[in-house]
């Protein structure tokens, strides 16, 4: 009887879902209870797998992600006559590097998220597809998007949905902070590099690489900036030069925690227990200097590196204090988890950069797509002398902007 019921029950009507501009006002609260059921370490918001969750706090504020650049969006899934939200997604565009110094309007979409009870009802592609319009209307030529290699959904997603490719593979590399300083090397000098001068020199270093934004000027300054240093031979620091100087390393720290937050959840007991035990050793015997597990179980925030170079025989020597000099800002901070670097996987400075393998990626990966195809270009033999996607990369470097993280 009751199968029989059930099919004399009329079909299911899908409903409409609309995508919209976010307003603050009206949408904060929807938004932040969807985020908080889209975890990060579930599959990027695209799966319900059990196991340890990475937690992304935006601290009141959705839209943080992309609040730093000029021209940014936020756009909102609503769906049914209720009208909840149901999806997420922000995107903004930028002038960057696509080789050879030569520059292209590039949109960059992220923070796609799709609420649990609502997938499988196209609500991911119709958000980036309304996206995608939004960025071709303010010119962009291409849009990126970046997931772990192993998020099948969200790559599935973008590459089957809507014509992504599989563009570049960076490594992001993390070293969680622990209790103890990292000791540098009396012979090595660190210096503050003034924003003028650490422009410049990105400009010229950074000028045949891939994703470097042109506004990096205000990426530098940007109270988010803590700075940028710079390592050098002490003996050589009174005669230092940028133009001539062939023995260097730098880099600049972005503090992340001003933006976002990060949280682990959802570990077994067992190994919380060895993680908070780590800590109890080293508190009882400091001297050993054990690098225990830092507390992410609360709130922590991450110190990102970017605009990593180094020169010279003793440029990984350098880079390697540097990055002390780095992690010793975040010891000193007494919120920060973690720094963080991403680089490509054929930098050479990606040896020198110190992490701990188990925690960081081996393989990011980054999609692409061009949004404004020229007329007849599918019946090209050769690619355009533009395209960027076709044509071979002419440096091993990819910059990527700490607004982006």
């Amino acid at each position: 009887m009751v199968l029989k019921i059930a099919a004399e029950q009329p079909p299911r009507v899908p409903l409409e879902v609309v995508v919209r501009e976010y307003d603050e006002e009206r949408d904060k609260v929807a938004v932040e209870d969807l985020e908080r059921r889209c975890e990060v370490g579930g599959g990027g918001g695209s799966s319900n797998r059990a196991g340890p969750s990475l937690v992304t706090d935006l601290m009141g504020d959705p839209i943080c992600r992309v609040r730093h650049f000029p021209t940014h969006i936020m756009l909102v899934a609503e769906y049914g006559e209720e009208k909840e939200i149901v999806g997420v997604v922000r995107g903004c565009v930028k002038n960057v590097t696509s080789g050879n110094s030569v520059f292209s309007n590039l949109a960059y979409i992220l923070g796609l998220r799709v609420s649990p009870t609502h997938r499988m009802l196209g609500v991911g592609t119709k958000l980036v597809k309304k996206l995608e319009e939004w960025c071709k209307e303010k010119g962009a030529d291409y849009a990126y998007m970046a997931t772990d290699c192993t998020n099948q959904p969200s790559i599935n997603l973008f590459t089957k949905k809507c014509n992504y490719i599989k563009f570049r593979t960076p490594t992001m590399l993390v070293q969680p902070v622990h209790a103890h300083y990292k000791s540098i090397s009396s012979s090595i000098a660190i210096v503050k590099v003034p924003p003028k001068l650490a422009e410049s020199m990105y400009r010229r270093i950074f000028a045949n690489s891939e994703f470097f934004p042109k506004d990096i000027d205000a990426i530098l300054a940007s109270n988010l900036n803590l700075g940028t240093f710079m390592a050098v031979p002490k003996k050589s620091l009174s005669k230092w030069d940028s133009r001539e100087s062939t023995t260097f390393a730098m880099l600049s720290v972005w503090n992340t925690k001003e933006v976002f937050k990060l949280q682990l959840k959802g570990v077994s007991p067992l190994t919380h227990a060895c993680c908070v035990g780590s800590r109890v050793l080293d508190a009882w015997l400091p001297w050993l200097k054990l690098p225990s597990f830092p507390d992410v179980f609360r709130q922590f925030g991450v110190y990102f590196l970017y605009g990593l170079h180094m020169e010279g025989k003793q440029g990984c020597r350098l880079m390697k204090s540097l990055c002390s000099f780095a992690y010793n800002m975040a010891r000193d901070d007494g919120e920060c988890g973690a720094v963080v670097a991403e680089v490509s996987h054929r930098d050479p400075v990606r040896e020198a950069i110190p992490h701990w393998r188990r925690f960081s990626l081996a393989e990011d990966l980054w999609c692409i797509k061009k949004l404004n195809k020229e007329e007849g270009e599918a019946h090209r033999s050769e690619p355009p002398p533009s395209d960027w996607i076709n044509s071979r990369s002419s440096s091993p470097v990819i910059f990527v902007d700490p607004r982006d993280f």
